[in-house]
């Protein structure tokens, strides 16, 4: 069942998770892009908060802040309980400068486009193996058995979790932000459980690495100091859960979003197959089209404006990047899917500022050598059942996305 165009501002909802499962909710984003950039949006659960849907607010809210905080009140929109809190501000994604800027730096080194250039042919050798394995029965799971193992591979080598114990990060992973999909967390699990699991895991790596530290990052982190001091253990919990998660689950999300737009738009697929060259434009389009995280939150520090408006200090803000990123005032043709769109300044890796994707080199390298592969040895490819998204009003994904792949 599709669901009806919303054409009033009364109507709007960006809350609920089911106006999520067909995709991003553009009909609702064009309307306040067009009637209220800055539109007060009501919360029955929590406090009212300011939705930000015109990209040009969305990139001068990411760089300021000063004025707009991760560490008020956390970066992601769904509300923290005051006792929560305090351990949540020791994740990197809820820090301001500098004690944010300082942290990142700890890991930047192993993300840098020198160290990602390296990866490059262990990359390449797993899309390989990933697209051959999917072809030979012709058909398959495109986000089980494609998608979801090209991030979480790497990711886990990255890490230096062992190849035995990737899938059970995964699944962690899929706890941890599938909360409001019921086939992703069961009803009397909460997450807490998932997320004690990944603490006692990643402690376990911790003291053999203080031991006999290796070539990855959980050594990296061990060996770390800031200010004079070692990450405290909750402080480096929640950097190995930041890593697992954003690692795996934005970039495979991105991955099969990208295969569908493919398959939806045959002559940009032709296109492609008939160009590579087009390839890094194509991963740009994808990332615009998908949008893999739909929002973050801020909280304003100070009387200030938006779009002409005036917010006040302690409001609730949430940016919307699939929003952003169909600007029209931006994006020429914005609802056209064109891989070889240029320019393409999108907001698929957040808004700028401080809070840009850590892992932006590392996922465009990942994107482009998976469909390099895809497309060189499937030319062809077409949906073999129903697309399944995912229940979420933060992650655009997708579950289950059943394919056939033809050679030619």
């Amino acid at each position: 069942m599709t669901r009806t165009a919303v054409t009033r501002l009364e109507d709007v909802d960006l809350l609920s998770p089911d106006v999520y499962t067909e995709g991003a909710p553009h009909d609702m984003f064009a309307l306040l892009r067009r009637e209220a950039p800055l539109f007060r949006h009501r919360d029955p659960d929590g406090p009212d908060f300011w939705a930000v849907t015109r990209y040009r607010d969305v990139v001068a809210v990411s760089r300021d802040f000063a004025s707009f905080s991760s560490w008020r009140r956390g970066a992601l929109a769904t509300e923290v309980p005051d006792s929560a809190l305090e351990q949540q501000r020791l994740m990197m994604l809820n820090m301001d400068p500098p004690r944010h800027t300082k942290l990142r730096g700890l890991v930047n080194k192993g993300f840098t486009p020198r160290m990602i250039a390296e990866l490059t042919e262990r990359v390449r050798g797993i899309c390989a193996a990933l697209v051959e394995h999917a072809g030979e029965r012709g058909e398959c799971d495109f986000v089980a058995e494609v998608a979801a193992e090209l991030p979480l591979q790497v990711i886990a080598e990255m890490l230096g979790v062992p190849a035995e114990d990737r899938h059970q990060v995964y699944e962690w992973s899929n706890r941890l932000v599938g909360g409001t999909d019921p086939d992703l967390r069961p009803p009397v699990d909460d997450g807490q459980d998932a997320a004690m699991q990944m603490y006692l895991y990643a402690n376990e790596m911790a003291l053999q690495r203080r031991e006999r530290p290796r070539d990855d990052l959980v050594s990296v982190l061990m060996q770390a100091e800031v200010d004079g001091e070692r990450l405290t253990e909750m402080e480096f919990d929640l950097f190995f859960m930041l890593l697992a998660v954003a690692g795996n689950e934005t970039t495979r999300n991105l991955i099969s979003g990208g295969m569908l737009a493919l398959v939806e738009h045959p002559d940009q697929r032709r296109r492609l197959v008939a160009d590579p060259s087009l390839l890094p434009a194509a991963v740009e389009e994808m990332l615009r089209w998908v949008t893999p995280v739909m929002n973050f939150r801020r909280t304003a520090t100070r009387d200030c404006q938006v779009a002409g408006q005036p917010i006040a200090e302690g409001d609730k803000v949430i940016l919307y990047y699939p929003s952003a990123n169909r600007d029209e005032a931006v994006f020429d043709s914005a609802d056209r899917f064109d891989v070889g769109r240029d320019p393409n300044e999108h907001l698929g890796f957040g808004g700028g500022g401080p809070h840009f994707c850590l892992g932006a080199n590392l996922a465009r390298l990942e994107i482009r050598l998976m469909f390099e592969a895809l497309l060189r040895r499937f030319p062809e490819a077409e949906l073999a059942g129903p697309v399944r998204r995912l229940r979420s009003n933060f992650l655009s994904g997708i579950k289950s996305m059943p394919v056939r792949l033809q050679p030619s």
